[in-house]
């Protein structure tokens, strides 16, 4: 009996080469990630960034994919607090890109690099930087000027029909920029301690934005204008709340840019 005879086997890959890859081939597209600017404000609650609700953003926007740049204006800040007094330190100035810079893990660039065109959203964590350093709203109220690379930031984002997260004392400047634009702090009414910055709810809709009431793991949508909020730490509650209430308006800004 003759024996069989078999094509080598690199004859053979070759002619299987078109089928194996027919049958790993997806009709489904490939998204890519979605890129997001995180907008900082200096570091320490009383004087920058919120840490805690950056470094929570950070991680949500970590786990849904996201490739994220950070920002920050490269300006002086209004002041500096000493956090263990919670008082003014008065001879000491600091810059919002350099103290940024620390969160950021050096990993940062200035304000005025970032375009809505290299980015599917924007995101502004709080802390009192937001009110200081990106606005003037602590001092000012209702009367405040907002940063002009922020209001550029915003007003660009705005008009490419990208979302914009904000979350604690930052939707003020939603308010303040975007004509009209929906957000939430929380609550209206400071309920013993509870929200101690309930204020705040009045002075958006003295800004011309319209208010939501929300508690501190929800996040309020305006699918209009594509801003999406959430109250963090406008509410005195634990970590653990603040942590899912951000996740929620991540979640929903991923969701809105469609990646």
């Amino acid at each position: 009996m003759l024996a069989s005879r078999r094509p080598p086997l690199r004859t053979a890959l070759r002619w299987a080469a078109p089928f194996l890859r027919a049958s790993f081939h997806s009709s489904a597209p490939r998204l890519r990630p979605a890129r997001v600017a995180v907008v900082l404000s200096g570091c320490g609650v009383y004087d920058g960034t919120e840490i805690h609700e950056a470094s929570a953003i950070l991680v949500h926007l970590s786990r849904g994919g996201a490739k994220v740049q950070m920002y920050a204006p490269d300006v002086p800040q209004m002041h500096v607090v000493d956090h263990s007094k919670g008082q003014p330190a008065e001879a000491e100035s600091r810059n919002v890109l350099v103290e940024s810079a620390r969160i950021a893990r050096g990993k940062i660039a200035s304000l005025a690099k970032l375009t809505a065109a290299d980015h599917d959203a924007v995101i502004f964590p709080g802390g009192f930087g937001a009110a200081k350093n990106l606005s003037t709203f602590a001092v000012d109220g209702k009367d405040c000027k907002v940063n002009r690379e922020v209001e550029r930031v915003l007003k660009d984002f705005h008009k490419a029909g990208k979302p914009i997260g904000l979350c604690c004392i930052s939707p003020v400047l939603a308010a303040k920029v975007l004509s009209g634009a929906e957000v939430t702090v929380g609550h209206e009414d400071e309920e013993g301690g509870k929200w101690p910055y309930a204020g705040t709810a009045g002075a958006i809709k003295e800004l011309g934005g319209k208010h939501y009431v929300k508690e501190f793991y929800e996040a309020h949508v305006d699918t209009k204008n594509k801003v999406v909020t959430t109250p963090a730490f406008m509410c005195e509650t634990e970590l653990h709340h603040i942590f899912d209430g951000i996740g929620a308006m991540v979640k929903n800004v991923l969701k809105l840019t469609g990646k």
